[in-house]
């Protein structure tokens, strides 16, 4: 479940970075979507680096917390230059939420 779920997920954000980038550097808002953009992927690759080599669920937990905040950061950076591409990031913001809710179960009756 997780391998398919997560490729739709990054062709659903592929697709919104594409259609954000279209617009143009020069455009209101581009660049600093592209920015959070990055952030909240970096943020994504870390949280699989903490909890799966680290194996530390508290510190991915929050991690986790992080990057939810930095999907909605830009989801809504992404709303003001296309809504469409805002859209198109709900699933992965539903997704990670469910994540945050395992993630944190994990961790709450392993301490």
């Amino acid at each position: 479940m997780f391998g398919p779920t997560w490729t739709v997920l990054y062709i659903l954000m592929g697709v919104a970075l594409f259609l954000v980038w279209q617009q143009g550097l020069n455009t209101q808002g581009v660049r600093l979507a592209l920015f959070v953009f990055g952030v909240q992927l970096m943020l994504n690759a870390l949280w699989s680096i903490i909890f799966f080599r680290m194996q530390s669920p508290g510190w991915a937990f929050a991690e986790i917390i992080l990057l939810w905040i930095a999907i909605i950061a830009t989801l809504w950076a992404f709303w003001r230059v296309m809504p469409a591409a805002g859209w198109l990031l709900v699933p992965y913001l539903a997704w990670v939420s469910f994540a945050a809710v395992l993630n944190g179960s994990i961790w709450f009756l392993n301490r």
